[in-house]
């Protein structure tokens, strides 16, 4: 996804008290870390380096670390706010966020986004529109207007991508119209609209088909598409399969896990039964250049500790698995997640 809107160099980030300038090294640190060791002369020779460095060394004509960025939703961190969200992508190491537009005032206004990014330092990958039954009401009831406002707000924050859901069935028009008026705003833009896989609802032992045209995604042509492993499992559908069908139109992920449950779990990945690994994996081999998204519930975190916790265990096992050795491609062809072109 890094082919539009590339990462913006924001301005010096400010600093005073009790802030310390990107890249200053804290107060004692070069007492402790000087180049002559406190005015001692270097040794001589050089130690050997430690058994594991030597490993990495020698694996690195094989190791192939993709393009892709790891952005953190800042759906993540609720019920904390949006602007927490871009805190703590910043102090854990994500490579940017995709904002999701709902009731938080914040998530609705494009100069307060901007100024969060350039404060953190942190990029704003993508936009997911507001497409949920609570943000029915976010930036208009028309859903159009919606998409039009997601696309402006990606062109002025320099994200690449707007995430949209498939029409919800009782929006008729909407739902008619969907597939050619998607084809028809992408033409407008070099923001990708990429298309969310949904599920069905299920309660007990009924189901309900609330998506139109339908909640599988590539069941239509659509010219982008994101693959979100969660709502993969909520419908029991082979997750591998999916992303072979999207093809090289797979252009975004919500790295999520899950049980198979029929409620939308959004795990840690690793904590469920899909495939995350191997999909990530998948992509290291193929050159995939799009964006991993952390799209994880942590609603039940009983600490902000805990929740920063579990989002660093997510973006360890992403970069873990997309630094993965080039010859174990998990998919059966990297072609099958080829990089996504315009």
């Amino acid at each position: 996804m890094g082919a539009a809107g590339g990462r913006h160099t924001p301005p010096p980030r400010p600093h005073g008290p009790g802030l310390t300038p990107a890249g200053a090294a804290p107060e004692g640190a070069v007492a402790r870390y000087g180049k002559h060791h406190n005015g001692e002369a270097e040794p001589r020779t050089a130690p050997t380096p430690p058994r594991n460095l030597r490993l990495v060394a020698e694996a690195r004509d094989v190791v192939r670390i993709p393009d892709a960025k790891v952005a953190l939703s800042t759906a993540s961190v609720y019920p904390e706010s949006t602007a927490t969200a871009f805190e703590i992508a910043a102090r854990l190491g994500y490579d940017g966020v995709e904002v999701m537009v709902w009731t938080d005032p914040v998530s609705q206004d494009i100069e307060a986004l901007r100024r969060l990014s350039d404060y953190h330092r942190i990029p704003v990958l993508a936009v997911h529109a507001p497409c949920l039954l609570i943000t029915q009401r976010v930036w208009s009831t028309d859903p159009w207007t919606k998409l039009q406002r997601a696309r402006a707000a990606a062109e002025k924050l320099g994200a690449s991508t707007v995430v949209v859901h498939p029409p919800f069935r009782w929006q008729r028009q909407y739902a008619r119209d969907f597939v050619e008026g998607i084809w028809r705003m992408a033409d407008e833009t070099d923001v990708r609209f990429a298309v969310e896989n949904m599920y069905p609802w299920r309660y007990r032992d009924r189901e309900m088909l609330a998506y139109a045209p339908d909640w599988d995604v590539t069941k239509e042509d659509y010219r982008h598409f994101t693959i979100d492993l969660s709502h993969a499992s909520t419908s029991r559908t082979d997750t591998l399969r999916m992303v072979e069908r999207m093809g090289d139109r797979l252009g975004h992920v919500h790295l999520a896990d899950g049980r198979g449950s029929a409620k939308d779990e959004h795990l840690v990945p690793g904590r469920g039964d899909q495939p995350c690994a191997e999909v990530l994996e998948g992509l290291a081999g193929s050159g995939f250049d799009g964006h991993v998204v952390i799209e994880v519930n942590t609603r039940r975190a009983m600490s902000g500790a805990e929740r920063e916790a579990d989002l660093a265990e997510a973006l360890a096992f992403t970069r873990l698995h997309l630094a993965s050795a080039s010859s174990r491609s998990s998919l059966s062809s990297p072609s099958s997640l080829r990089v996504p072109r315009r």
